[in-house]
Order: C-alpha cells, then sequence, then structure tokens
C-alpha cells in the first residue's frame, strides 16, 4: 500500500477536514503510485491561514540570525537526504536522474545562501534636512504570505519562494502542485527538524480550485507569489488585486534562441539542444524557438536534427538523455502543438511521436521533435508548447532575427550565438526578455540575482531570487527621529 501524506499545519501532520485523498503516480511507469495526499477544501485552507496569522507577530520578532539558523539547518537536513530527494522527484515527476540532482542541490543552495541574508536585512540611513534628527529606512515583513507552486521544478521554486519569506520574517501558506508535492513535503520535515516554530510555514495540498484560488484571494493573505501558466497567474493576479495585496506571477515563455553565421555550429546545436529538449522541455526558460540565419539555416537543421535523434529517452532513474512528461495530458498537448504545425504548413523534420515499446508503454514519452519551415505567425512559434519541440525559423539579417524574436507575447529568457561582440551587446539591449544570454543556453540560472520576465511571462511587479526575492517579501518603512 502506498504512504498516505497529510497537511502540515500549526506544526502537526493533519488530514483534512474533508478525508478525501488523490494518488501521485510515476509519469515513466503509472502502475507505481508514489504516494497518497490530501485532496484538502478551502476549511483547510482557512485553518492554515488562521493559525499562520496567529504565529506572524512572534516569527516577525525573532532576531534574523536565528531564522537563519534555521534556514541553515533545513538546508542540511535536505543536504543529508539528498540521495532519497533525487529518488523521489525523479519517480514523481519524470526528470532524469542528473536533473533531479541538480535541482535537489539547487533547493539547499538556496536555504543556505538565504540563511546568510538574513543577517543582513536592514535598512538605509539618509541624511535629514533637520538639525538633531535621523532619517532612516527599515523592513518590515508583508505579513502572511501565500505560495502557490508549479509541478516542474517541484523542489527549487517552493525552496526560492519559502527561504526568503521566511527569512524575510513572514508567516506562509503554500500549495504545491498536485502532480508534484513531495518535495514539498520534503522540505516541511526538514524545516520542522531545524526546530520551524509551530504554525510559521503550513502546507495544504489540493487542487486549485479548492486551495489555490481561496489562498489567493483571502483577505488575511498579505502577499502571493504564484509560478505556473499565464492563463492561471493571470486569474490569480485578478483575485488577489481585489483587496490590494502584493502579488507575484512568473509565468510562460516563448523563448529564442538566434543563430547568426559567426557561431560555431556544433555549439549553437549544443546549446540550442539542451535547452530546448532537457527536462523533456518542460521548462518556462527552455528554447522553443531557434531563429538562425539563412546563412547557416541549412547546416544547423542538419545538425540539430542528428542532434535530437541521437538523444536517449527513457526512465529518468536510468539517467538517460530525456525522460517523460509528467502527465498523459502534457503528452497529448504536445503531440497536438506537432498536428497543429504540420496543419499551418511547417515540416516535421524529425520526432513527433509518442515513444511506445515494452520500455515505454506505462509511461508518457515522446520523441524529441524538430519542426522547420516554420512562419513567425504560426501557432507553433507564437504558442507555449512546454514540451521537447523546436521550432526552427529562418532570418535574413540581424535585425529581422531581433524583430522574430520579440514577435510574441511573451518575454522570459533570450539568448544568442555569435562571435561578433557588437551584434551580442546590441541583441542585449533590444530584446524583450527578462533574462538575456550571450552563447548559453535559456535555461539554467543563477540563485542570486533577479529572475523574471517581461509581457506575459511576468505580472512585472517583483522579481525572485536573490535580493530581489527578498524585496518582494518586505515593506520598507520610513523614520524620522527627533531627537
Amino acid at each position: 500500500m502506498p504512504t498516505e501524506y497529510t497537511n502540515y499545519v500549526g506544526g502537526q501532520w493533519t488530514e483534512s477536514e474533508r478525508g478525501d485523498t488523490f494518488d501521485v503516480r510515476n509519469p515513466a511507469d503509472t502502475d507505481e503510485v508514489i504516494g497518497t495526499y490530501q485532496a484538502s477544501t478551502e476549511a483547510d485552507v482557512e485553518d492554515a491561514i488562521e493559525t499562520a496569522v496567529a504565529t506572524q507577530g512572534d516569527w516577525a520578532g525573532t532576531p534574523g540570525p536565528e531564522r537563519g539558523r534555521i534556514l541553515r539547518d533545513t538546508g542540511e537536513a535536505l543536504a543529508v537526504r539528498k540521495d532519497e530527494a533525487t529518488e523521489t522527484l525523479v519517480r514523481e515527476e519524470g526528470k532524469t536522474r542528473s536533473e533531479a540532482a541538480g535541482e535537489v542541490q539547487r533547493a539547499i543552495d538556496i536555504f543556505r545562501y538565504y540563511a546568510e541574508k538574513s543577517r543582513d536585512l536592514g535598512g538605509t540611513s539618509k541624511a535629514s534636512s533637520a538639525p538633531a534628527s535621523e532619517l532612516y529606512t527599515k523592513r518590515e515583513p508583508l505579513g502572511t504570505v501565500g505560495l502557490i507552486t508549479p509541478w516542474n521544478y517541484p523542489i527549487a521554486i517552493p525552496a526560492w519562494k519559502l527561504a526568503p519569506a521566511l527569512a524575510a520574517g513572514n508567516t506562509v501558506v503554500i500549495k504545491p502542485a498536485s502532480q508534484a508535492p513531495s518535495m514539498t513535503r520534503i522540505i516541511f520535515e526538514c524545516l520542522d527538524k531545524a526546530g520551524l516554530p509551530s504554525g510559521v510555514a503550513n502546507l495544504v495540498t489540493g487542487s486549485g480550485s479548492e486551495v489555490g484560488a481561496p489562498l489567493a484571494a483571502h483577505d488575511e493573505i498579505d502577499g502571493v507569489s504564484f509560478t505556473g501558466s499565464t492563463s492561471v497567474g493571470t486569474a490569480v493576479a485578478q483575485s488577489a488585486a481585489d483587496d490590494l495585496k502584493r502579488v507575484q506571477c512568473e509565468m510562460g515563455g516563448k523563448n529564442p534562441t538566434v543563430v547568426m553565421p559567426s557561431a560555431d555550429i556544433d555549439s549553437a546545436v549544443d546549446i540550442v539542444g539542451v535547452g530546448a529538449f532537457g527536462t523533456t522541455g518542460q521548462s518556462c526558460t527552455a528554447c522553443s524557438r531557434a531563429i538562425v540565419h539563412e546563412d547557416v539555416y541549412d547546416e544547423f537543421v542538419e545538425a540539430i536534427t542528428d542532434y535530437a535523434e541521437s538523444l536517449e529517452i527513457g526512465p529518468g532513474l536510468n539517467d538517460p538523455d530525456m525522460g517523460p512528461h509528467v502527465s498523459r495530458g502534457e503528452l497529448d498537448s504536445t503531440l497536438e502543438y506537432v498536428d497543429i504545425a504540420r496543419d499551418d504548413g511547417a515540416t516535421l523534420q524529425t520526432g513527433g511521436n509518442e515513444c511506445t515499446g515494452d520500455e515505454y508503454d506505462g509511461g508518457f514519452f515522446v520523441e524529441p521533435t524538430v519542426v522547420t519551415e516554420v512562419e513567425s505567425e504560426m501557432r507553433i512559434a507564437q504558442e507555449e508548447v512546454f514540451g521537447p519541440v523546436l521550432a526552427v525559423v529562418k532570418v535574413s539579417d540581424f535585425e529581422e532575427a531581433v524583430a522574430v524574436a520579440n514577435d510574441v507575447d511573451y518575454g522570459l529568457s533570450a539568448s544568442i550565438v555569435t562571435q561578433d561582440l557588437t551584434e551580442a551587446n546590441r541583441f542585449v539591449d533590444a530584446v524583450e526578455a527578462g533574462v538575456a544570454k550571450v552563447n548559453e543556453k535559456t535555461t539554467g540560472l543563477e540563485l542570486h540575482v533577479p529572475f523574471g520576465g517581461y509581457k506575459d511571462s511576468s505580472t512585472n511587479t517583483y522579481r525572485e531570487q536573490g535580493d530581489a526575492g527578498l524585496d518582494f517579501f518586505t515593506a520598507t518603512k520610513t523614520v524620522y527621529m527627533n531627537y
């Protein structure tokens, strides 16, 4: 029998009020149930929020170094469990073992980073215009915040929301994605082991409608941080705005890599290939468009096709090049976009099929896919696929490449492959994206610098990670001290 896991509210592991549950299955082998979780209700959300609000004052009054100590011990507890957490992530979400290990390590590093940042949370001192007076600012926690996290990075994203929220003195209620809640549960087991006071952080599992929506709309929630699709994020932001609570949403992407004639094609193929097919394309920063100069287009298409066809596909525990989709719905959506591309007149260069056979029959596997002869107005060039599908667009010059890169509703991550320094700098200046890279893949982020998008990729309010992550979770008070 699979283990049944409960919510974490008020420092206790508790069943939901209604008692309903749901199973989480291995996307590489759907016969395997990873665990059974609580299908919580709005009443469970109310209980968690009430508990968090009641403890917020005490937590805010806890010295920053002590909050940091708890975060540091959480990171160390997670480090001890790294191998276990890695295997759980692989079995639950489908990442390859190497990808999962990297993500778990990132979560460990995030807790360690914010443990130290909690020591220097403070304000600024300014010169006053009046004599015998001081003028300074201080940073205070927002209060109680709601966090809603996705399935595609099920430990890194909860970590980079939880750690700065707690470091800043907020109390928290978090709802992880139902496809992959185990990693957030492991974080909470580590927080508990580190001695986090009861009620400071609370975990409630369940659906978006039953848990996420009431969490975002609740009038005692002071801020909401969401990562997920643009459609859901827009609804979350609109709901949160009803009572003017602070909101931060990081959402979809349609990320380009521009390949110019000066590029080394082998390097360009590696950069695009890893960005497009790593994590099965299930990343908001995945490269879904290769915008290639006509002088190197044919050479690039031949090489990226060979790259895609060389990838080993299989269960993540075997550490292949690419694992399965997380669900049947995600797989079907990817296959549908391949059909849409062909119907719109694009050419299916390679891939585009569900993988079948003994190794694949129990899971949601798809071939890495390259689509060529793509025009920028086609849906395959405009809409987020969230699968291992690369659309290749031919352009005649740098200006057209930048225009095509910007010709979408999204603006999350973008890169260029070039040996021309002028092109590199012009691209950084002109591209409409929150992350711009030169001779690097669109995926992969440093934890100590801001992350976020432009246009429909973000609410364009506050960035995540680094000092920017703390900015969202704090309010600034200006103090006039006349002595």
